[in-house]
């Protein structure tokens, strides 16, 4: 069959036939990887106009917290100990420490 393969040497892909000289060479992408490194390439590879086709599928399937729950969780450290919230929140709103966006 046909895959697609990186030339190491331009980062450019090109679709080429499987065949045994090659096939130590090929990338077998793994949607679990926690890297996303390759999945962010698959999903760009019409980009360039190297395919006229479109790649589709799952690229990345990761078990992790969802950004609701870091957010959460950060927001529960960061409070740790303090009594009233609000008043830590409001403190460090008005607070000193602010800085100038240029």
């Amino acid at each position: 069959g046909k895959v697609v393969v990186r030339d190491a040497a331009t980062g450019g892909v090109k679709i080429v036939d499987v065949t045994a000289e090659n096939e130590a060479d090929l990338l077998v992408h793994d949607a679990h990887s926690p890297d996303p490194t390759t999945a962010f390439a698959l999903s760009r590879l019409t980009d360039g106009g190297y395919l006229h086709q479109a790649p589709i599928g799952i690229f990345r399937q990761v078990e992790r917290a969802t950004y609701d729950d870091q957010a959460r969780d950060q927001v529960a450290t960061a409070s740790a100990g303090t009594e009233d919230r609000t008043l830590a929140l409001s403190g460090l709103l008005n607070g000193g420490d602010t800085w100038t966006v240029v």
